[in-house]
């Protein structure tokens, strides 16, 4: 029997992270289980720091609410934690702290809430023995095994209005207009905002671009009197024999992501200026993406997560996330999702052994795109 369980929300924040929250609270109620959260994603885990969230008013009106009413973290890879002992940085593996603290306070269920790296750790604690069932986030969409992640579509969205502002300044002063958006391994929010949006090219981390491809789109539009023209590229495009733009790189820790990228977008707006002739601008939305109000989409959305993952606790289906397949809710192994990644503690996504869900060229957004007309810079 469940009787008590807990959530943690972990990695980047999206929009749709408390609305996740509500329907486990409230399918957890409905069924007189007690729900927790603990604070700051698996830093809480590890801190054994968490909040009664049935019963209360913590959970209530949050259906709206960008964040998460129990934080999150990043770069937390308890598995090989930072820490610093007689002046020097050491790594520890306190994954059995985490696991001695659920024993102690008696959970039957941990609902871990994010993305691949997020899922990677709760497998590596279904080895340990806890039982886990994971709920797929990310504005990326790349989390392996299911058709959509929340948060993604409410990044859309913003990218898609960004675009739509974007277009009329780059048709009154006869510019290119650059769109930087997010995803490091996968293009899907450039290419579903490109074609929402009206975009001319779109430069994704899945087909390596050849600058001379998009100018020529461009050059095209100029002749037939378009003197302006949208340019959506993914922070992980990269051009042919190239390599990816960094920004900066950090000390997070082990197995977790310490390269920041950055410059994608201005890199490629400089070279269609010399190409093309027309001034040329770049706008990086970054965390916009992120937050505030999630769409109607992603709080229907959300809410099923929720909800199903309860549900499935309450048959006592662990080890497993809660994914959409064919417009219906499922779910899969966590072994599935992690793919050949098993080494504990390596929770680092986008390694070649990460099961990431990237763009593959049959896709129908990439038909669509190619059939509309947009340059995907091959």
């Amino acid at each position: 029997m469940i009787k008590k369980v807990a959530i943690l929300a972990n990695g980047g924040d999206v929009s749709g992270f408390n609305a996740v929250i509500r329907g486990i609270v409230k399918t957890a109620e409905n069924h007189n289980v007690e729900c927790y959260g603990f604070i700051e994603g698996y830093k809480g885990l590890l801190n054994n720091e968490f909040i009664r969230l049935d019963k209360t008013n913590i959970a209530s009106g949050i259906l709206a609410k960008g964040g998460s009413i129990i934080g999150s973290s990043t770069n937390a890879n308890v598995f090989k934690y930072k820490q610093e002992e007689n002046g020097q940085v050491v790594y520890k593996d306190l994954s059995d702290v985490c696991v001695e603290n659920v024993r102690k306070d008696e959970f039957d269920c941990i609902f871990t809430l994010g993305g691949d790296s997020t899922q990677k750790s709760a497998r590596d604690f279904c080895v340990k023995g806890l039982n886990i069932i994971g709920v797929p986030k990310t504005i990326d969409n790349d989390v392996a095994c299911t058709d959509i992640t929340f948060g993604y579509n409410t990044a859309v969205s913003v990218a898609t209005e960004a675009i739509d502002r974007l277009h009329t300044t780059a048709e009154t002063h006869h510019r290119i207009m650059v769109l930087e958006v997010m995803g490091r391994e996968a293009g899907w929010i450039a290419l579903e905002s490109a074609i929402a949006g009206g975009a001319d090219v779109a430069l994704i981390p899945e087909i390596p671009y050849d600058i001379e491809k998009a100018a020529e789109k461009i050059k095209r539009r100029q002749e037939i009197g378009k003197n302006f023209s949208i340019v959506v590229v993914s922070e992980g495009a990269f051009p042919k024999g190239g390599n990816i733009s960094t920004k900066n790189e950090r000390d997070g820790g082990e197995g977790v992501i310490n390269v920041q990228l950055g410059g994608a977008g201005e890199k490629v707006a400089k070279e269609l200026e010399k190409l093309t002739g027309l001034t040329s601008r770049c706008t990086v939305l970054g965390y916009m993406q992120r937050g505030g109000t999630p769409t109607a989409y992603d709080r229907v959305l959300s809410t099923k997560y929720g909800s199903k993952a309860m549900e499935l606790a309450l048959e006592e289906k662990f080890g497993v996330l809660t994914v959409l397949k064919n417009g219906k809710l499922d779910y899969v192994p966590l072994e599935e999702v992690v793919g050949d990644n098993k080494e504990l503690g390596a929770v680092q996504g986008g390694t070649t052994n990460s099961n990431v869900r990237v763009v593959t060229m049959d896709d129908d957004l990439v038909k669509t795109a190619r059939n509309i007309g947009i340059c995907l810079g091959d």
